[in-house]
């Protein structure tokens, strides 16, 4: 996608809605959604990197998906066709769901539903959220921080506009219960049925989300986003000048000293447009002022504290002025829409991303005459920065050495530090190659019209299930295309390291040779 940079959820990649698998959260949390961006005419779909706090967004064209006699594109096989093994029903958190030939969660996934670490006590995760709880008003803010994580596909992609082949909806990137029923994939799956109940002035959305994703050190099956959003009604203000209304609660909040680099102006034609068939210039500037400063105040708490506990544990260490910075985006849900940056430990980093929500939300909730702004953000991606955690896995470990660390940090958040390591044992990196199936358009069979018969997220879910949180990262080496036949060779690289002892060579031959047996049995691959 050309244009401003892309956050595609959650805030928004299919999360928080502007929002956001992160991830995993991820933002991960730490680094990031998918970017991805047609290539015009060509059928693929080219994927960068962008933050976890955004949401997926992508066109797809489907020409180069057509076959040579000019048929229509199949649909991908179901997962079922990768898993012989699909149980009759399931049961989360109480509740059992029939499943069906979409059904594609693992074990190892269904067994974190119940973790919901936003909710332990003085684990990172959930202090991460007291502070920016601690930044909005309860008064204004409802919490909602218990939603169940199965909701239906009208939850997490009708409601909020997804077309009908969005690749957010693909299963490849989405853990399915059944046609109709998935895991979250972002908070925002919850946010028609709030903005219909408008039970108040705002809310906050704090919960567990579910997306397939690469291994790696910040990249994870679950992570967790927090959404906010912050409305206006027209026939509730007085003299029904919602302007004004606006400027005057923006008159409550509190004012701060960092420097703040807003050099755009609040909306362009182009880049950042205005919806103009629902607001005026001044309705759109006053709510994004309001936005603003509510999420410049919420910044300032949290890196303010991650400075204090850096200064407690480094006598050396060396404070700078926090600076901040808005820069124009793009998401789905919200118009104008921006990211925020930090300047911090000598890097600008993205933190969240936000926007003046998009009118037809509110239509389509029935609050026509409403108005307002939303932001999201990954709570792993904060919560590594503030504490410096350097690997998303240890977010779900019960290793006493590391949930010790912030023990009574939620009854006082002066207590925050940053996380110790209490060991770095070796990695144990072993490779596998193969060649993709010669029946299948991926593996070099042009005849055939489905192209998706071999995602890198399938593989990803084999290493995990076999594993778990066992390996580290699985990279992408080497692949070949052979000049006469055509076929496709792949060779991944699977880093294999503990969290929590050394792996004996012997153990992770064990774990590297039932990964290979997987992909054969599950993906169909040759392996070389």
């Amino acid at each position: 996608m050309t244009g401003p940079r892309v956050l595609a959820a959650n805030a928004m990649r299919a999360v928080p809605r502007i929002g956001a698998r992160s991830h995993p959260v991820t933002a991960s949390a730490t680094a990031s959604l998918l970017r991805l961006s047609a290539q015009a005419g060509g059928g693929r779909l080219s994927l960068t990197r962008a933050p976890r706090h955004c949401l997926r967004v992508a066109s797809y064209s489907s020409s180069a998906a057509q076959n040579k006699k000019g048929g229509a594109a199949s649909s991908p096989p179901p997962p079922s066709t990768l898993n012989s093994s699909r149980p009759a029903t399931i049961e989360v958190n109480g509740k059992t769901y029939a499943t069906d030939e979409w059904y594609n969660v693992p074990q190892t996934v269904l067994a974190l539903t119940g973790r919901k670490l936003h909710l332990q006590k003085d684990h990172p995760v959930a202090i991460t959220r007291q502070i920016i709880e601690s930044k909005f008003s309860t008064a204004t803010y409802k919490r909602y921080n218990e939603f169940d994580p199965v909701v239906s596909t009208i939850e997490n992609f009708d409601s909020l506009g997804f077309p009908p082949d969005h690749v957010g909806r693909a299963r490849s990137d989405t853990y399915y219960i059944n046609e109709t029923t998935l895991l979250r994939t972002h908070t925002s799956a919850h946010e028609a049925e709030l903005f219909r109940a408008s039970a108040s002035d705002g809310y906050l959305i704090s919960a567990d989300v579910y997306r397939r994703d690469e291994v790696d050190r910040s990249h994870y099956p679950v992570f967790h986003q927090m959404e906010g959003a912050r409305v206006w009604d027209r026939t509730k203000v007085p003299n029904g000048d919602v302007v004004a209304a606006i400027y005057a609660d923006l008159a409550q909040l509190p004012t701060h000293d960092v420097k703040v680099e807003d050099p755009n102006p609040p909306h362009h034609p182009e880049r950042n447009p205005l919806q103009s068939e629902h607001h005026t210039p001044e309705e759109a500037e006053a709510v994004a002022a309001h936005l603003k400063r509510s999420l410049e105040l919420m910044v300032v708490e949290i890196f303010t504290r991650a400075k204090q506990a850096a200064a407690r544990q480094d006598p050396n260490y060396v404070d700078e002025p926090l600076r901040v910075r808005w820069v124009e985006a793009y998401f789905p849900f919200t118009s104008p829409s921006w990211e925020l940056e930090v300047y911090y430990q000598g890097d600008w980093l993205e933190v969240l991303g936000c926007g003046v929500s998009k009118q037809e939300l509110f239509i389509n909730a029935d609050q026509p005459q409403q108005l307002g702004w939303a932001f999201g953000i990954g709570l792993e991606r904060i919560a590594m920065l503030l504490f410096q955690i350097p690997d998303i896995r240890l977010f779900w470990s019960k290793d006493e050495r590391f949930l010790s660390q912030f023990t009574g940090v939620q009854d006082n958040l002066d207590k925050l530090k940053r996380f110790v390591p209490f060991s770095k044992y070796p990695a144990c990196w072993k490779d596998v190659s193969f060649w993709l199936r010669s029946t299948s358009a991926a593996g070099g069979n042009t005849a055939v019209a489905n192209v998706h018969d071999f995602h890198e997220n399938d593989l990803m879910e084999v290493v995990r299930e076999v594993a778990g949180d066992v390996v580290e990262d699985v990279q992408l080496k080497d692949q070949f295309t052979h000049p006469k036949t055509g076929r496709k060779s792949m060779c991944y690289r699977i880093n294999y390291r503990s969290l929590e002892k050394t792996l004996t060579n012997e153990e992770a031959n064990d774990f590297h040779e039932r990964v290979r047996q997987g992909l054969v049995e599950k993906l169909g691959v040759e392996l070389r």
